[in-house]
């Protein structure tokens, strides 16, 4: 049980970290000074929140971007892409998590989180601006299935169909034209590229889900993270995580369906 004393020690070391040029003691004065009791807190559980060893805080802040991105958090998204940047994250790995968020939120959303990201980017980096982007694989219809193939494979645990064509048909028959998109685009573009692992394209797209209320999909996408290599105990502290950024009731419908998903999976 830890008292005020442990509490406060675990959102110094935490905030040492997201402000490094203040020192942490100066920083909760102020948010106490300026926010009241929405400041201790803000401090205190974010804090604590933070510093818990069940996921890693590369881990934490490839899902908390990913939750900001998807919800339009525009100011909250700078702070937290230059907190990436010091927990580990590469540039190319965040603005990979835009790619998720185009096709699990939108491309409104995702433009808007890239020209966010950008503001911390080039203060970080010391530049006016970020020019040297490579852009997608221009590939056919061919290689897109090939590609969805393999991720799809993955995801299922090797459940889904080994053809192309006849998985393509039985997505396009229960979705129509929406399946046709998912397989080639989304799966087989985005979930195959190589600047993340698909642990960590897993780990985003629950978190996107989650930030979304998108329970039914959490059903397919979680069972997925489990095969890409999360710990079911991972993902659940993710959804305890998330009670901070997106709110309990998001969370805790996270981890109703978290916990039904899993359970089905590991029978």
């Amino acid at each position: 049980m830890a008292d005020w004393e442990d509490r406060i020690k675990e959102a110094n070391e935490t905030y040492s970290r997201f402000v490094p040029e203040a020192e942490p003691e100066r920083v909760f004065a102020s948010m106490e000074r300026k926010l009241g009791a929405l400041g201790t807190y803000a401090f205190t559980a974010v804090g604590q929140m933070w510093n818990r060893p069940q996921l890693s805080r590369r881990d934490r802040s490839l899902m908390i971007i990913s939750v900001l991105a998807a919800q339009s958090r525009d100011e909250e998204l700078v702070g937290h892409t230059r907190i990436g940047l010091r927990h580990g994250l590469s540039r190319e790995e965040i603005e990979e998590i835009n790619l998720h968020i185009a096709a699990y939120a939108g491309f409104p959303a995702a433009m808007a989180a890239n020209r966010y990201m950008d503001e911390a980017f080039c203060e970080v980096f010391k530049v006016d601006k970020i020019t040297d982007r490579k852009p997608a694989d221009h590939i056919g219809d061919e290689e897109r299935l090939l590609r969805a193939a393999d991720v799809r494979k993955t995801l299922t645990a090797g459940r889904a169909n080994d053809n192309p064509e006849q998985d393509l048909a039985a997505l396009t028959d229960q979705l129509g034209g929406l399946g046709d998109w998912a397989m080639k685009w989304a799966f087989g573009e985005i979930w195959s590229r190589p600047e993340l692992s698909r642990r960590d394209r897993s780990l985003v797209v629950i978190a996107i889900l989650t930030a979304l209320g998108q329970e039914a999909e959490l059903a397919f996408h979680v069972p997925g993270g489990l095969n890409h290599g999360l710990k079911a105990e991972e993902i659940e502290e993710m959804m305890t995580h998330m009670c901070l950024y997106v709110g309990f009731p998001r969370a805790v419908d996270g981890m109703r369906a978290a916990r039904q998903a899993i359970e089905k999976a590991t029978k």
